[in-house]
Order: structure tokens, then sequence, then C-alpha cells
């Protein structure tokens, strides 16, 4: 026997051995379901956003092991690394902001079915060509996710709990699984090269596997988007701002842009730079390196969520620009302890400024359109995450490496306090 909760929207029927304090009105045209079942939703999307971001970045220790079996120059690495930020630019610009029409879920479904191609792609075609269609398609899967998973876990948490203030919990957890995620995979890629046999085989299996029991679990996770009644037409995303808050929305996209350029530096240059500059060539030091960065991005808006959004995106500044000053130094006097300690304290204001600039985005406009601000504003952060790299990766053509290592560092920390700076005055 079944009931049909009593909302506006029309909810499908929910189970009646369900408490009445225990169901969730369901949005028009989707099956109700209880707190408890959007309690375990929020944690299966985590997980399998946990999944994806971690498969993203588990070929950074890897290229070096490419590099040196294929003799391909650094350049060619950035060009690996962006086809992947190409996929999340072209996914983002095409689909991140589908879920606001089609649903949360189907897209999350989609996202970690590309990462399974992908997977596969690694495994049976991994010369050069083959390396840039696969990470094409991680980037693909990625930017269908970033937007759609963020907005799906506030939802999640919010019916969960059944209190709205939970939804500022909800977006520290998204924030800090994007980029624990990231960090997490490159640990795991480089641990697995060095310990274990077959090291271009066995990171893709194992997130094979994770992967799969991802794509399980979110079978079962609620949807939180309703129905539309009438058939939208398709568009692609609109990089417009909501109107009357330009000036908001620009300042969060240009501190993302300047955070995730950070981390484009150490998931695709910075591993070759260390082995080519520092001489350190083992597999568990390049995935940790990243991971340090990456783990320091997900921990610093753990520990600091308590403080105001304003205190959060100062500090975050004075990290990052601080961490990047560290890290240039060592760079110069080649101290490699200085240049991994300098990228893990940028990576600590990383975190924040990342964290703040989504979460102020999100704020612009109400539920119905999130998913497509949060696409637009995901779509200028990945653009940071490509464009710098791709320019490095051309530089290093015709410059030495310090030289333009110095001038990334330099760029992206005056860029990181301009846009800093002004999205702090409208926190």
């Amino acid at each position: 026997m079944s009931t049909v909760t009593d909302t506006p929207t029309g909810a499908l029927p929910a189970t009646a051995s369900a408490p009445a304090s225990e169901r969730v009105p369901a949005p028009r045209g989707r099956r109700a379901h209880t707190r408890r079942r959007h309690g375990f939703g929020f944690w299966a999307v985590a997980f399998a956003f946990l999944s994806v971001m971690a498969f993203a970045t588990v070929p950074a220790p890897l290229y070096v092991i490419y590099q040196a079996r294929d003799g391909f120059p650094t350049f060619t690495t950035t060009i690996i690394f962006a086809a992947y930020g190409v996929g999340v630019v072209g996914s983002l610009y095409l689909a991140g902001h589908l879920s606001d029409v089609h649903g949360r879920k189907p897209l999350i479904l989609v996202s970690i079915a590309l990462e399974l191609v992908a997977a596969v792609l690694f495994l049976v075609w991994n010369d050069v060509t083959g390396l840039i269609v696969a990470r094409l398609v991680t980037g693909l899967g990625v930017g269908t996710l970033t937007a759609t998973a963020t907005a799906h876990l506030g939802e999640l948490r919010v019916r969960a709990t059944g209190s709205s203030d939970s939804a500022k919990g909800a977006s520290v957890a998204a924030g800090a699984v994007n980029l624990g995620g990231l960090s997490l995979g490159a640990l795991v890629g480089g641990a697995l090269a060095e310990f274990v046999g077959a090291p271009l085989m066995v990171p893709y299996v194992v997130f094979v596997v994770a992967l799969t029991v991802a794509f399980v679990l979110v079978l079962v996770v609620p949807e939180t988007v309703a129905r539309t009644e009438t058939r939208v037409p398709y568009r692609p995303q609109r990089m417009q701002a909501p109107e009357g808050k330009a000036a908001a929305f620009w300042a969060a996209g240009a501190a993302a842009f300047a955070a995730l350029a950070v981390q484009g530096l150490f998931t695709s240059v910075a591993p070759t730079f260390l082995g080519t500059t520092f001489h350190v060539t083992d597999r568990l030091a390049a995935g940790a390196t990243t991971f340090g960065v990456f783990a320091a991005s997900a921990v610093s808006q753990i520990v600091f969520a308590r403080l105001t959004q304003r205190t959060q995106i100062r500090l975050g500044m004075v990290l990052l620009v601080g961490g990047l000053a560290v890290l240039a130094v060592a760079a110069v006097l080649l101290q490699v302890a200085g240049f991994i300690g300098g990228g893990v304290v940028a990576g600590a204001g990383v975190g924040l400024l990342f964290r703040a600039s989504i979460a102020s985005a999100g704020a612009l406009v109400g539920p119905e359109r999130r998913g497509g601000v949060l696409a637009a504003t995901f779509l200028i952060a990945y653009a940071g995450l490509t464009v710098p790299v791709v320019a490095v990766g051309a530089a290093l053509l015709v410059i030495p490496t310090l030289p333009v290592l110095i001038g990334y560092v330099v760029l992206v920390a005056v860029l990181a306090v301009i846009a800093g700076t002004r999205l702090a005055t409208r926190a």
C-alpha cells in the first residue's frame, strides 16, 4: 500500500510504512522518500563526487612514466592535460546547467559512465593519442558532474535535516570532496605506481571498481529537481551574470579562475619540474606533492569553516600569495622542501578562495537557477585550470623552466589579490 505526499508540487507515491515526520515533500512528478533516504543519498553522491574527482588526477604522477616510455617532451604533457581542461570546459558549456531541467541524478550517472569509458581507454589505448582522448573524456565527465553534484549535495542535505541552515555545511562538504578527491587520486596513482606492478594499469583497474560502486549507489539516490511541465528548448550554458549582480558574479568567477590556476600547475607541470630541476624521480613523491597541495585545499575549508566568508577570503589570499612566494624562492635556491611546502601553503589558500567563490556565486540566485549559475562559475574556474597551463607548456618550448615558473607565479598571485579583494568587499 502507498500514500501520496500532499504538496503543491505534486508527488508520486511514498511508502506508507514511513512515519509522517520522516516523509519529505517530493518535487513535482518525483517519488517521495524519507529523510533517511535523503541522508543516504547525500553520502552516496559525496562518494561518487570523490571517486570522479580522484580519478581525474590519477594520471598526474604517471605522466613521467609515459614520458620516459614514449620520449615525448614536456609540451606534450601539457597538451594531454589541456585535453582534460577542454573536456571540462566544453562539458560545462554544453551540459553543466542541464540538471536544472532534467534532474541531478541523470547527469551524475552520465558523468560516472564517462569516467568508466575513460578508464577503459587508459587501459587499452595508452599511446599519446589515446591519452589525449582518454583525458578529454575524463574532462567531459568532470564538467558534467561538478556543478550538478554541488547543487545536489546541498538539496539532499536540506531535505535530510529539514533545515535550510544545513546547506552551508553541505557547501563545505562539496568543496572538501571536490578538492579532496583531486588530492586522493594523485596519491593513489603515485602509491600504486611505486609499489605495485603494472603502474600504467593497476591504478585504472582500481578506479573501475570504485566508479562502478558509485554508479550503483547513485541509482537509489532521491531526485531533488521537479519535472518540467513543458518541454524546455536546449541551449548551451550562458556566460551571463544574473540580472543586477554582474559585479558579484564576475568577482567570484575571477577568484575561482585564480585558485584553479594554482592547482593546474601541480597537476600538469610540477611533477615534471620536480624530476628535471630537483631530480626527484620517485613516483610516490610526485603523487604526494600533488596530494599535499590538494589535501591542504580540502582541509583548510573544514578547519576555517566557522570564520566569516570575508575573513576566509582574506586569509585565503594571504596563504595563496605567501605560499607562491615561498615556492618561487625555493625554485631559485633549488630547495625541494620549500617548493613542496610553499605549494601546500598556497593550496590551503586555494581551498578558502575557491569555496568562497562557489558559495558566493550559488547565493546569487534561487534553487531553480543554481545549477546554471554554478556551471557558469565552474566554467570560468576550469578555464583557469587549463589556459595558463597550456601557455606555460608553449613558453617552455622557447624559455627556460625557471623564468616560466616565476612569471606564472607572479601573474597568478596578482590576479588572486585583485579578484579576492573585490570578492571580499561583497561578502
